[in-house]
């Protein structure tokens, strides 16, 4: 069931979160939103700018820049701020001025009474995300990061082109960090329904070997975008636009968000890109996929480069 109060407020104005309150205004998906940003006349000016075209969009919105006490009856809070990733640098490296950004802006919302599903943005995602939960008090379900969103969409993009199929009629996931060490799951990929191993045997446009150059593709996509414009914000905008969507219309829709595992895939107390059921509640449940020993072998090789990453951020 749709909700009719479907106010959201963005935290950060750079490209990230101008992107997402584009996507999210010209999808009809919000009706009430708000911007926050430290410089609150980027802000204003970003609302203004947006205003200028709701009269196009397919719902009535109201945009304004506001402060934090906004966020005591938003419907969700996405998180955009923080250091952006620069060329030749890895997501991981920015976790320790990020997390200090994350942990401040975290309190502010929580001190509004804000009791709503948080949706983080800013990299590392993953363990920005734990660090988002650990501040907030809020149950695990509620606080969501963008996990392997945008990964899985480059994923099933990369593929199509690759056979000359809609991507829409491709089905896979990237699983694990959103970074360095994410994982293509491979053994749940289906074109058409049918397993892409078989797929490819019967297939002249694709084989095995290619299989590990475009899942290396998918991986580096984000390096090779900053490389030529210095940072990536459509893709994600659009990624996160997804998300919110599902939440606000209680979709019951799987998406590879990053969630908190609590047993499954025989992992604990970590957040990371896994299929997961996503409802007006958050994350209702985790689909724990039956990978095989390869891919697990991988997937925990990336969870626990997330855990000794996060065992060195301050969490007080």
């Amino acid at each position: 069931m749709k909700k009719t109060s479907r106010k959201v407020v963005v935290v950060g104005t750079g490209l990230v979160g101008a992107s997402i309150a584009y996507s999210m205004i010209n999808q009809g998906i919000i009706n009430e939103l708000v911007l926050i940003d430290v410089n609150q006349e980027k802000a204003q000016g970003e609302a203004l700018d947006l205003l200028d075209g709701v009269a196009w969009g397919q719902e009535n919105v109201n945009v304004w820049s506001g402060g934090y006490e906004e966020c005591k009856d938003a419907d969700v809070v996405i998180i955009t701020a923080g250091v952006n990733q620069k060329p030749g640098q890895t997501r991981l490296e920015l976790v320790d001025i990020n997390a200090s950004i994350m942990k401040s802006i975290v309190k502010e919302v929580m001190a509004s009474g804000f009791d709503g599903i948080l949706v983080v943005a800013s990299n590392p995602v993953d363990v920005l995300t734990y660090v988002a939960w650990k501040t907030s008090g809020l149950p695990s379900s509620r606080v969501i990061g963008t996990g392997t969103t945008l990964d899985t969409t480059r994923f099933r993009k990369e593929l199509a082109a690759k056979l000359k199929i809609d991507p829409r009629s491709i089905h896979g996931y990237i699983i694990g960090e959103h970074g360095d060490s994410e994982v293509a799951v491979w053994s749940h990929t289906t074109v058409g329904g049918k397993p892409i191993l078989e797929f490819i045997v019967k297939n002249n446009r694709l084989n095995v070997e290619d299989l590990t150059v475009l899942a290396d593709k998918v991986k580096n996509a984000a390096y090779e975008i900053i490389d030529r414009k210095q940072a990536t914000y459509y893709g994600i905008g659009m990624s996160i636009a997804r998300i919110v969507k599902a939440i606000l219309n209680n979709e019951q829709s799987v998406l590879p968000v990053s969630a908190y595992l609590n047993g499954e895939y025989g992992e604990k107390d970590i957040f990371t890109g896994v299929p997961s059921v996503v409802n007006q509640s958050g994350v209702r449940e985790i689909i724990e996929l039956s990978i095989d020993a390869n891919e697990r072998k991988q997937f925990k090789t990336s969870v626990e480069k997330l855990r000794s990453v996060i065992q060195s951020v301050d969490l007080s």
